[in-house]
């Protein structure tokens, strides 16, 4: 099936759709896969997975979401469906190709939801593009930068057999989870983490930025900010809901790291009143 450029999807279609797998060319010319549901008229979600993770761990939020709004999770470079180029594995280049997508979806601001490294992707557009092209920022367990800093999470990246590695890349998927997904999700998972190369994946997990830089990010955004975390984090989130303006923040106690799997009716609820009451009332 032939990917059609996203902007013409958009002007033509009007009616409701399906998710469909699409795809967008960044500037730097590298095609990323996006999946696209609802109405394309409506108001924009753009979803932001975390490291090595693809557009469809978001697969309930996209179902639920998308009855009502033009729904979009994207396939950072190197993971899922996207291109996996040489280069591109920083902290600007991957906001960088937020600020891409977010341009092919047209003039209207967007609510931007991102989650673990998406978070720190998410908030390298907002120091290199500003807040003005969003409608409102969710952030989903990770640090912002904020105090008390967080203990150093390990990931599965030393260098070794594929053997190795694929045993790595599965406890870390399995670890995600407070709530066993079912050993086939974790399969497919795990396969699709796995695509991302050991290098790529080494240089995602060691972005070398102060973490002032995440902090002046979070601080120069002036719209509705939601930070979802689990405890690891509740000391941040109750720094950033004294001190930011227009930020609310919830906490998961009974939840893994993929918190929007472990308890999407809770997530997808706690989403959805922020849009009602803060975003587009």
């Amino acid at each position: 099936m032939a990917l059609l450029p996203l902007v013409l999807l958009l002007a033509t279609l009007t009616a409701p759709a399906r998710a469909a797998d699409l795809s967008f060319k960044t500037s730097d010319g590298v095609r990323l896969h996006i999946i696209e549901g609802g109405p394309p008229r409506a108001q924009t979600i753009v979803f932001v997975p975390g490291w090595a993770m693809p557009a469809w761990i978001f697969q309930a939020q996209i179902a639920a979401f998308s009855q009502t709004y033009h729904v979009v999770a994207l396939d950072p470079r190197g993971q899922g469906d996207s291109d996996i180029p040489s280069e591109g594995y920083n902290q600007l280049r991957r906001g960088q190709d937020i600020g891409d997508l977010i341009a092919a979806l047209g003039s209207r601001p967007v609510l931007l939801v991102a989650w673990s490294l998406g978070v720190l992707d998410s908030l390298a557009y907002i120091q290199q593009a500003g807040d003005s092209r969003l409608a409102g920022l969710v952030m989903i367990d990770n640090s912002i930068g904020e105090d008390p800093p967080p203990q150093p999470s390990p990931l599965p990246l030393r260098r070794g057999p594929k053997l190795e590695r694929e045993v790595q890349m599965r406890r870390f998927v399995q670890g995600m989870f407070r709530s066993a997904p079912g050993e086939a999700y974790l399969a497919r998972l795990t396969d699709t983490a796995l695509r991302t190369p050991p290098d790529a994946a080494a240089r995602l997990a060691n972005y070398s930025m102060p973490r002032s830089f995440w902090r002046d990010a979070v601080y120069s955004v002036r719209k509705p900010v939601l930070y979802v975390v689990r405890p690891r984090f509740a000391g941040q989130a109750a720094n950033l809901a004294a001190r930011h303006l227009t930020a609310e923040t919830a906490l998961f106690s009974e939840a893994g790291h993929a918190l929007f799997v472990d308890e999407p009716a809770r997530f997808d609820t706690l989403l959805q009143g922020f849009i009602h009451r803060r975003v587009w009332p």
